[in-house]
Order: structure tokens, then sequence, then C-alpha cells
């Protein structure tokens, strides 16, 4: 069972609207293909009332009104009355699964507490709804009072219900606890049908998750990215891959291939970002950073497991960094359908590396501006730099630059002002050149670009067109700073003109 859309909204600042719930609902039971859903619970507001509402004219429609549930409580009948007159026909009924609990909350005996329960499972059968019973704490019930939750599972044995609900509300449980004590209940009540619900307190949500599993129980309920109260729920998406891999003898009929799309869609509705390392869904988690594994990759798939990424929907990357060696350009090279001889490989790879060691962000995207950037390096030699620069913008006051230039082994610093910081750079320039009696070509056409898709933090390329009495040229810059690589493709000119 899905409670993405119930306990799942319940993590902190989050709330789906009517239209985001029925979303959510469509494909949760169409496209993923869990077999149920709790959608909501009884009794919050009217919002609630018409997503639910929504919900089940839609599930009626299309068969799915059975595997939609909604939370309710033992409070005479008024759950009951909501559920009538939103179209909902299955409840799951949050009772005390603790003495504690009992006790100290309710403040009743368990007789008058088993009572109050018979009732509503009646009223509900009146009104055709089904009934599956939340043990609410019943983790702490086990460890504190394990007579009580026994006394509670046999009376429960005796209605007329369909599934009991092992929650572990707070998280609590060792992954061997939760074999123990599901695997004590299933041996004394074979017959019944248990579903077990992991919170993730201490990270222990599918590990718990899957030994409830193991130790008999029927069913389980999970989150989409792990919503829910405090740290979450035992995530969808991982306890998904796990029984696939690890648990073949049970057999489950949700579509891995849709788990990805629809974690993100409720990360958009939710507004909670997936981690980048959180396992099967993060950003991260199918990309290779390392050259050692990409080289991997390439001998036999040595760095592959079992957690193919095309099992989820998505596709294996190769970052590319100060860690990247010639194996994963050459992957993202493939991937854009081009080629480098030994030497251009060697001098990108090299250009990569440099970008990384100033924490520059490499994506696919940039690998032809940066190929068009060293091959056109090579293309001259290199006699003219730009030592250093001071790049100055103030409201009000004229941008000026301050530069220092080697011309053939002679250094020369000079300081000019103009309409941007690149006007300024250049009328500096031009100081210089004009003591060394040299013209430079006239500036015909400036394009800025970054790699189509790409982000606000990608590597821009500047293409400057450049016209002297011959004819025109161009050269590119590239860097992260879009006036840094106007610096860059004017250095190359002023190579280019000076060989």
């Amino acid at each position: 069972m899905d409670t993405t859309l119930r306990d799942g909204e319940q993590t902190s600042s989050v709330s789906f609207s009517a239209s985001e719930k029925l979303t959510l609902a469509k494909l949760l039971l169409e496209e993923l293909k869990v077999d149920r859903i709790e959608i909501a619970s009884a009794r919050v507001s009217e919002g609630e009332f018409q997503a639910v509402k929504n919900i089940t004219e839609w599930a009626k429609e299309n068969n799915h009104l059975d595997a939609v549930e909604v939370l309710s409580f033992v409070d005479g009948g008024i759950s009951i009355d909501w559920m009538v007159k939103a179209g909902a026909r299955v409840q799951n009924l949050l009772t005390k699964g603790s003495l504690n609990h009992l006790t100290h909350q309710l403040k009743k005996t368990p007789n008058q507490h088993f009572k109050e329960v018979e009732n509503t499972i009646s009223l509900a059968a009146d009104q055709g709804i089904a009934t599956n019973v939340y043990l609410e704490d019943w983790s702490n019930g086990m460890r504190n009072s394990k007579a009580y939750v026994f006394e509670f599972l046999e009376f429960l044995s005796t209605q007329p219900i369909k599934r009991i609900m092992l929650p572990d509300t707070l998280g609590i449980l060792t992954p061997k606890e939760s074999y123990d004590f599901v695997f004590e209940i299933k041996n004394k009540y074979p017959n019944l049908h248990f579903d077990f619900h992991a919170h993730n307190d201490y990270d222990l949500g599918v590990s718990n998750a899957i030994e409830g599993l193991r130790a008999g129980a029927d069913g389980l309920h999970l989150t989409v990215n792990g919503m829910g109260e405090r740290a979450g729920n035992a995530p969808m998406s991982s306890t998904i891959a796990v029984i696939n891999d690890f648990v073949p003898e049970v057999k489950i009929g949700v579509n891995e291939k849709v788990l990805y799309t629809v974690s993100k869609l409720v990360e958009n509705f939710s507004g909670i970002i997936i981690p980048a390392n959180k396992p099967i869904i993060g950003a991260n988690v199918f990309t290779q950073t390392a050259g050692i594994h990409a080289d991997g990759d390439n001998k036999k798939n040595l760095y592959f497991s079992d957690l193919l990424p095309e099992r989820f929907g998505r596709t294996r990357q190769y970052a590319l960094g100060k860690a990247s060696g010639k194996a994963n350009i050459q992957k993202n090279l493939q991937e854009l359908g081009l080629k480098l001889n030994e030497d251009e490989l060697k001098k990108v790879t090299q250009r990569i590396i440099e970008l990384g060691d100033k924490k520059q962000v490499v994506t696919k995207e940039d690998l032809p501006y940066i190929i068009s950037d060293v091959l056109d390096s090579g293309s001259y030699e290199e006699k003219i730099t730009v030592d250093s620069y001071v790049l100055t913008h103030s409201k009000g006051l004229k941008p000026s630059t301050t530069i220092a230039l080697n011309i053939e082994g002679e250094s020369f610093e000079e300081n000019a002002q103009g309409d941007g910081q690149f006007d300024a750079f250049m009328n500096a320039i031009r100081k210089i050149f004009k003591k060394k009696n040299r013209v430079l070509p006239d500036l015909v056409d400036y394009a800025v670009r970054i790699p189509p898709g790409s982000r606000s933090d990608a590597l821009c390329e500047t293409i400057i067109t450049w016209k002297n009495k011959e004819s025109e040229f161009k050269t590119r810059g590239l860097d992260s700073d879009q006036t840094v690589s106007a610096i860059k493709a004017t250095e190359k000119m002023l190579n280019i003109i000076n060989n």
C-alpha cells in the first residue's frame, strides 16, 4: 500500500492540492501499479473532503474504488458519515496498539476500547464500508505490553475485518525486532492478513520492512521518496528494489520503470527536494565520477551491479571534473557522437581537470565548447598573455579595467575606462598596443552562448568576430564568467595577429 497521500502528506510543510492528489492517485494505481493507496484522514478539512471525493469518483469509474483507503477514527461514526459522503469504501481504523497509549491518551480499559472498536466496525459494515485496523504504537506495545497486544489481536480475530496493520509509529524498531515481532504474531494467527508499516527515524525503514516481510507480513506500507512525519516512512523506491533483488520468493506488481517519474512528480508537488545521493532516485546515484570506474565499465562492465539505471527508466552518466579520466570523457563523447585522437583527448582531459580544480561543474553539453576551445588554442604559438586584470563596476561610475600584458617577454600595465567592463579592457589593450605602434583589428560581432538546456552556472562560450585589412576571423573563449570568456577570446586574437 502506498500512503504518500496520507502519511506522506504529514511531512512538515507539505500539503497536496485536490488536483495534485488526483493526479498522483492515478499514477500510483495505473502506472506504478501499487495494490492500494491511502489517500487522506477523515474529517480533516473541506479541501481534503473534496480531494477524496474527486479520487473516489475517478476510482469508481475505473474499477479502483476498493483500492482507495481513508484513515478513520473511533469517534462514534463521525468518520463513517464523512467517508460515505466522500464516496470512500475502505476505512483504515486508527486504534491503540499499546497499553501506554490506551491508558494515558484515551484513559480507557482494554474492554472499553474493544467495545468501541467493535461498534465502529459494525457501523462501517452497515454502510458498506470495509475495515482495516491500525494498531497505533504497536512496536512499543510489543516491547512493553505484549499481553495487551495479543489480547487485542484475539479480539480482532473475531471481527469482520480485512487487514490488521502493524505500525512502527515512532520508528524505534531494529531489524531483528521487526522480524521477531511479526513472526511471533503471524505464527499465532497464520490466517489473518497483517501489514507492516515502517518509519525511518533510525534510517532502518527499508531494513525493517524487509525483515517484516521475511517474517511473514502479508503487506507493506511505503511512501514515494520516503515522505512522512519526522524522518519519514520506508521509501518506495529502495524497498521495491531490495524486494526484487533479494527476496525472490515474494512477487510484486510494482512497475520499477515508473518509480523515478513518480518520485520527481512528488518532489515537484511537495517542494521536498530528493537528496542527490538518495538510492535509486537521487540525481547522482547512476553517475560515475572516478575515471577508473568508467575505464572498468569499458572493460566488461566491471563497475556494474544489478542496480542498472535502465530498470528505473534512467541512464548511466559519467561525471566530468578533476577526478575524470579519459574513459569518462570518451563515454560522454560517445553519447555526443564525437571522436578525438589520443593527443586531442589528452588536452581535453587536462582542461577538464583544470576546470574541476576551480570547482567548476562541467557537463556533457559543455564538451563541444571545451573541445573547440582547446583545439583552437593549439592552432597558434602563444607569445602574448594576459597575466592579470582587475575589472570594476560601480553604480554611478564608469567601469574600469587594469591589466598586465606580457608581449614576447616584455611586461606592460595599463588602466582604462569604458562603457562596460569588456570595453574598458579593450581600451586598456589599445593603450598598450599604441605604445608598441601596433593596431588592433575591429570587433565586428560578439556572441555569447551556453550549452542548450544547461544551467546558469554552466560554462559560457564567447565568440568574437574580428576584422583587419586582410580578412575576418573568429576567436572563442570559454569560462563560467561571461567577461572572462571574452577576455580569453581576445587573448587568442592577440596571438593570431602577432603570428
